[in-house]
Parts: structure tokens; C-alpha cells; sequence
């Protein structure tokens, strides 16, 4: 099963029947909100909440990118790692 858009990509990642690594989930998540919401400008959580900072990087990392090539990218990371957890 191929998607095409990015609701049928983020449909298909539920699908998942095991949990990706961290690294694939740090890069959907990064490319996700590129694809939805632009270019990050939120402040960078501080303390000791690293899973909110390695999100916040991930995010920041996209910078830049338009929000279709984002979104293509995003639904080319779903295609390509859904053999392995579908």
C-alpha cells in the first residue's frame, strides 16, 4: 500500500504495527510540521525535556523547505518505511 497524499501517508503510518526508531520518528515529525505549518518559529523548550528539544530540532532542521516539498518528502519517508513496520 502506496500513499499518494498526506493524509493517506499520515493514515498509513497508523497503521504501523510496530514503532519505527526514534531517528525515522524524529524526521516524520519533523517533516510533518514543515509540510502543515512552515518554517518553525516556536521558542526552544528548555530544562531537561529532551524529547521535546530533539522534536524541536528535528522541526528546525527543515527550515527553508516549502511546505509540498516537505509534504512529498514526508509522504516518500512513509512509503519507504512502511514494508518494514506494516
Amino acid at each position: 500500500m502506496k500513499a499518494n497524499t498526506l493524509e493517506e501517508a499520515v493514515a498509513l503510518t497508523k497503521k504501523f504495527t510496530s514503532k519505527p526508531s526514534n531517528e525515522e520518528l524524529l524526521k516524520l515529525y519533523g517533516l510533518y510540521k514543515q509540510a502543515t505549518e512552515g518554517d518553525n518559529h516556536e521558542e526552544r523548550t528548555g530544562g531537561f525535556d529532551f524529547v521535546a528539544a530533539a522534536k524541536f530540532n528535528s522541526w528546525l532542521s527543515y527550515k527553508g523547505k516549502s511546505k509540498s516539498e516537505a509534504s512529498e518528502n514526508y509522504i516518500e519517508l512513509v512509503n519507504s518505511i512502511s514494508e518494514k513496520y506494516l
